[in-house]
């Protein structure tokens, strides 16, 4: 062992245990057991059995182990953004598409088509720049892997530019900022701009974060480490404070995340009360809740409805196959084309087959976009789906690689498109558009929302 480690030898990583034990101690006290004499025993902790402790020390341990359930925060909301209570009508466990028959195949294909027939499936491009990041495009320090993302952030940027969003007096609240590149592109876009509020919504914790790199005092950034379907944004002090509009972002927001950051911003923020003893406004009245730009009172101070707004919404879409029925927010227009959970479940799976064709995947799934320096879709969003559990010995004569390409490429825009329904019935004017090329993201779809003037309420006069 190094001199002033512990002395024990760690047989799965083949080198000593790197801990510093006790003066006068050969080992640290993971592995003390190894010299101690005395009847002391350890046992595994009960919030993490990874990690050992005295016995007769448990109960100390439990009060600082870093395992233990930490207080919640304010904003913490159990299940706020869930979307679907019913119990009885959340789906139970389905087969695997493996399991289906030719026959009961091609008919959900067919449910597919019909269900479709109507709808805008071809999505104009607009594939946009933003001044802010030519000069990081232009850098040839950048490699091919950073390349690709710069395009997608400058053409996000790009899109956020021509719906008028990158303004004064705003909280921008990326979902999923993993490590925070977009907030960070977007604040270097607002460079010389007043009043600018960054909230990055994180459930887990992440390193290599980006937030350091800000240094103008005018400029907020905070993080939430938090689950959106438990965000309540009426709740967080900062937006409490200054009443700032809101802009939701997000950058290949995997699943049902998306879901949970629709609902979190157009439901649960612009209709939850400010008051825990008020009753939230009915769901008919949401649209109307909406404003376009903040409104001063008399008395300079923002009104109650400016607290509600939210100003714009703009988000990348990705891995749909990650969509839950408990947290969709297109159930209803589901069921106006006879369609329920269990098509949902079927078409949810074969989404895949738009990004992963015929062929086997080896690579990790993710619920984020876990890291910039990752290569491309493939590594960071790829569902993890064997030959069999993807159903391609099924379909092995019955449809083409290309064909299973078109129906998941199918499967995706409907389940998109009840995104948009949803969105219109609450207030917005939303689109679908391409915002970047298929060789840069094989997840090349961005969602924006702004609230539609035709559905404001008609002024007093």
């Amino acid at each position: 062992p190094e001199p002033g480690r512990c002395a024990h030898f760690v047989l799965r990583k083949k080198r000593f245990c790197r801990m510093i034990p006790a003066p006068g101690k050969r080992f640290c006290g993971e592995h003390g057991q190894e010299e101690e004499q005395n009847d002391r025993k350890r046992i595994p902790c009960p919030l993490d059995p990874k990690h050992t402790v005295y016995e007769d020390q448990l109960q100390k341990h439990l009060k600082k182990c870093n395992s233990r359930e930490k207080p919640k925060p304010v904003y913490f909301v159990q299940d706020i953004n869930a979307g679907l209570k019913d119990v009885a009508e959340i789906p139970e466990k389905q087969v695997p598409l493996s399991s289906l028959s030719i026959e009961e195949l091609q008919n959900l294909i067919n449910k597919l088509k019909k269900a479709s027939n109507g709808l805008e499936l071809h999505l104009k491009e607009q594939i946009l720049s933003h001044q802010a990041l030519q000069e990081a495009l232009n850098d040839p320090k950048n490699g091919e892997s950073a390349f690709k993302h710069l395009k997608q952030q400058a053409s996000i940027l790009g899109n956020m530019e021509k719906l008028h969003l990158l303004g004064p007096g705003r909280c921008f609240v990326e979902f999923g900022a993993g490590r925070g590149k977009l907030s960070h592109w977007v604040d270097i876009a607002l460079e010389n701009v007043e009043s600018v509020q960054f909230l990055l919504v994180e459930r887990a914790t992440t390193r290599f974060k980006v937030d350091g790199k800000h240094k103008r005092r005018d400029s907020i950034f905070e993080r939430l480490q938090v689950d959106i379907q438990h965000l309540c944004l009426n709740k967080v002090p900062i937006l409490e404070k200054k009443r700032l509009p809101v802009v939701g972002i997000g950058k290949h927001l995997c699943g049902a995340a998306t879901d949970l950051a629709l609902r979190c911003l157009v439901e649960s923020y612009t209709t939850c009360c400010d008051g825990e003893d008020e009753e939230p406004a009915p769901k008919h009245c949401r649209a109307d809740q909406t404003q376009v730009a903040p409104h001063k009172s008399a008395g300079n101070e923002s009104t109650t409805e400016d607290h509600k707004l939210v100003a714009g919404i703009v988000i990348a879409l990705c891995c749909h196959h990650k969509c839950d029925w408990t947290h969709y927010v297109g159930r209803e227009f589901f069921k106006s084309v006879g369609l329920g959970p269990v098509e949902f479940h079927y078409f949810q799976r074969m989404s895949s087959w738009a990004t992963c064709g015929m062929r086997e995947t080896t690579s990790k799934a993710s619920t984020s976009e876990e890291s910039e320096d990752q290569t491309n879709y493939t590594e960071e969003h790829e569902q993890t789906l064997s030959r069999t559990e993807s159903g391609s010995d099924t379909l092995q004569g019955i449809l083409s690689v290309e064909e299973r390409k078109e129906i998941g490429c199918l499967c995706k825009r409907l389940i998109d498109h009840g995104r948009i329904e949803y969105l219109q019935q609450q207030g917005y004017k939303a689109a679908l558009q391409y915002y970047t090329e298929s060789a840069v993201s094989l997840e090349n779809v961005l969602l924006t929302a702004v609230p539609n003037p035709s559905l404001l309420p008609e002024p007093n006069i």
